[in-house]
C-alpha cells in the first residue's frame, strides 16, 4: 500500500500542474470561439489518461464509440467519481453540463464555464432551478448541442443502490432527440472523497441509443436498466481484476 500511496500522491501533484499548464494555454481562448477552449479542455483529459497508465497502471478502456450519434443529444451517464466530468468530453464537438453556480465564481476558472456556455443553477431555488435548467438545456441541445448529465444527480460508489432522479425524463420529453446511455466503473479507480488512484482497467462503454419519443416514465424505466446492467457487469470485472492484483480493495472513501 505504500507504493500506491507514493504514485497515489505524484499523480494528483502532475495531475493539477498539468490543469495548471493547460489554464494558461488556454487564457488566449477567452477572445477566441468555444470549440477552442473545448480543444484545450480534451488535451487536459488526453494528459490525464496518459499520467494515469503511466504512473498509476490505470488503463483506460473505451467501448461502443460507434454507439455515438451526430448532433444533438443528450447523455445519460453513470456518476462514480470526479473523472467522468472531464473524460467524456473529448467524444462530442459541444458538450455542456448542469453545474453548481457557486463554480462559476471561481477565478479564471469559473470565467472558463462562462465561456463555454455551461448552465449555472442556484440549487437553494429548488424547483425554479429544475424548469431553469429545463428551458435552458431544450435551448442548447436545439441549437445542436450534447446534454452530458448524470440521472442520479451526484457520485455513487461502485454496487451502491441507484437513485435515478426524474430530471432526465423531463428533459427527454421536452428536446425530442436520442438520448446516449453510458455505463462505467471509474469509482473503483478513482475513488471518490479519497485522493487515492487504484491500477486496474477503467472501462466506459457507450451504449445502444434510445430512440426520441417513448413516454417519460418508458423512457426512465429504460435508462436506468439500461445503464445498471451495463454498469453491474463491468464493476464486476473490474472488482475480479482488483481482487488477482492485490486481494481486493480498501473500500474506505468510496
Amino acid at each position: 500500500m505504500a507504493q500506491l500511496f507514493l504514485r497515489s500522491l505524484i499523480f494528483n501533484i502532475l495531475f493539477y500542474l498539468v490543469l495548471v499548464l493547460c489554464s494558461l494555454v488556454a487564457l488566449p481562448t477567452f477572445l477566441m470561439p468555444r470549440a477552442a477552449l473545448l480543444r484545450v479542455a480534451r488535451w487536459w483529459a488526453k494528459a490525464t489518461f496518459v499520467l494515469m497508465r503511466a504512473i498509476c497502471n490505470i488503463k483506460v478502456e473505451f467501448r461502443g464509440v460507434e454507439n455515438i450519434p451526430k448532433g444533438p443529444l443528450i447523455v445519460a451517464s453513470k456518476h462514480q467519481s470526479f473523472w467522468e466530468t472531464f473524460a467524456l468530453l473529448c467524444f462530442f464537438e459541444a458538450p455542456f453540463f448542469v453545474l453548481k453556480r457557486q463554480l462559476t465564481f471561481i477565478p479564471v476558472f469559473g470565467q472558463f464555464l462562462i465561456k463555454t456556455d455551461m448552465i449555472a443553477i442556484d440549487r437553494s431555488r429548488g424547483r425554479r432551478a429544475l424548469l431553469e435548467v429545463l428551458r435552458r438545456a431544450g435551448e442548447q441541445v436545439r441549437r445542436g448541442r450534447q446534454f452530458l448529465i448524470f440521472p442520479e444527480g451526484t457520485r455513487t460508489a461502485p454496487g451502491a443502490p441507484p437513485q435515478y432522479k426524474s430530471g432526465v425524463g423531463l428533459i427527454y420529453t421536452d428536446c425530442g432527440v436520442p438520448c446516449l446511455p453510458v455505463a462505467l466503473n471509474s469509482g473503483l479507480f478513482w475513488p471518490r472523497r479519497t485522493f487515492m488512484r487504484y491500477p486496474g482497467t477503467l472501462v466506459v462503454e457507450f451504449l445502444d441509443p434510445i430512440p426520441p419519443g417513448l413516454k417519460r416514465d418508458e423512457f426512465l424505466a429504460r435508462v436506468e436498466r439500461t445503464i445498471e446492467d451495463a454498469t453491474n457487469r463491468i464493476v464486476a470485472v473490474g472488482q475480479e481484476e482488483q481482487q488477482r492484483l492485490f486481494g481486493g480493495i480498501p473500500q474506505k472513501g468510496r
